[in-house]
């Protein structure tokens, strides 16, 4: 198959743009790395951890990595919108690349440990909270306006697909290199990243003007939310179901031993088959020509579902079955809340937009992580994910009511 048949697609039609393609196979690349080393922290954390207090401390390593997200999100989001992100960009993934080396170089030479763990999550996370609404800005300059759903969902899917992989070769490699090995190839896999990049055409990319220093930017970015009742519908709901939802780092480590009573190296690999059902969510989001509050809301009841039948099954194996749903719904709620979240913003706004939902999504882990991880020790690893979908349930219950009751209007976005 050609770039040109297959950009001819609906679903793949950004990539009809050089620098699109630059950006979403390094950016794929650079990620399959980081999955790896999200997979290995994880463990090893589990692996240092005192017995009982694994859950907690599996939570505490989410929440340093996350805890800047929360703070500082919103404003390195005005910074962004302020400045050049794609020089923004190649900054932070470079300082991402030195981050996993020197977590490699710790670990080959036997001084990782609890606390160090917790200072170089931390390290990642300062560097993640500029990089995120950076980087994600950049996605919305490869294409023309029109094709921002797209590129917005194209992304989505290139990040999950990199999780289908990065986790399988994480529980592959871990047996026979160990964890330091694992660090090392998430620090050589950011020249995929960073060397596309460097190697697009700058004056190809669609930029918008940077928006003006000072002011009140991210109090405007809220404000602007508030005064759109369907925007701040789609970010109540993202705010409860990311914070409870997706803390699959802390909650299936211990359901894979606890409940299944299977070997740690499941954790990746359910972790990859979740990842394949959010693939393929993904590409469904990006073969849609516009995306509709009612559908967010579906994927979001998707999720919920999956996510209560996850916790009880049986085994390892209904465990694979049920974690398809699991990503399909997961993505495609991501999806279109990214995409609802541009399509009606100014382009100046942009990134401190996305910013607002990376503090959402990922900045809400701090909360989550540790409650999670408090849920395991105390009631059991099931409840652990158990209770996310309830709460997401709820959620997707009360969003669907509130846009039944709102006035007649397009839901086109």
């Amino acid at each position: 198959m050609t770039v040109r048949s297959l950009t001819d697609r609906p679903t793949f039609r950004a990539l009809g743009h050089r620098n699109a393609r630059l950006f979403f196979a390094g950016l794929w690349v650079s990620q399959v790395g980081s999955w790896m080393q999200t997979v290995a922290t994880a463990l090893l954390v589990k692996r240092l951890a005192p017995p009982r207090w694994e859950g907690v401390l599996l939570g505490a390593a989410i929440a340093a990595q996350f805890v800047p997200m929360l703070l500082f999100g919103a404003w390195f989001g005005a910074f962004a919108d302020q400045r050049n992100r794609w020089r923004l960009t190649v900054i932070t993934q470079t300082a991402m690349a030195v981050q996993a080396v020197a977590l490699a170089m710790i670990t080959f030479a036997g001084l990782a440990n609890i606390p160090v763990l917790l200072v170089m999550a931390a390290v990642l996370g300062i560097i993640a909270t500029v990089d995120n609404p950076a980087r994600r800005g950049v996605v919305t300059e490869l294409v023309e306006p029109s094709g921002i759903v797209n590129a917005m969902a194209l992304n989505t899917a290139t990040m999950t697909g990199s999780r289908a992989i990065g986790p399988a070769l994480a529980a592959l490699l871990l047996p026979a290199v160990g964890f330091g090995w694992c660090f090392m190839i998430n620090g050589i896999s950011f020249a995929g990243i960073v060397g596309g990049l460097l190697l697009m055409n700058r004056e190809e990319l669609h930029h918008t003007k940077p928006a003006p220093r000072g002011g009140t930017p991210v109090r405007d970015a809220l404000r602007y939310i508030r005064n759109d009742p369907s925007l701040a519908r789609v970010f109540i709901v993202m705010v409860v179901v990311s914070t409870f939802a997706f803390n699959y780092q802390v909650a299936l480590p211990l359901i894979v031993e606890d409940r299944w009573h299977a070997r740690e190296s499941w954790f990746g690999i359910l972790l990859a088959v979740v990842s394949a059902g959010s693939f393929a969510g993904s590409l469904f989001v990006a073969g849609r020509a516009e995306v509709t509050e009612r559908l967010y809301y579906s994927f979001t009841f998707m999720l919920a579902g999956s996510a209560i039948a996850m916790a009880f099954v049986p085994n390892v194996w209904w465990a694979v079955v049920v974690s398809v749903p699991m990503g399909v719904g997961g993505a495609g709620f991501l999806a279109i809340g990214n995409a609802l979240s541009q399509v009606r913003t100014p382009g100046e706004m942009r990134s401190r937009m996305l910013a607002l939902v990376a503090v959402a999504f990922l900045g809400s882990t701090p909360i989550g992580g540790p409650i999670t991880g408090l849920i395991a020790d105390i009631a059991g690893s099931e409840w652990a994910l158990a209770y996310g979908g309830i709460l997401t349930l709820a959620a997707a219950i009360w969003g669907s009511l509130a846009l039944s009751r709102a006035p007649a209007r397009s839901e086109k976005w």
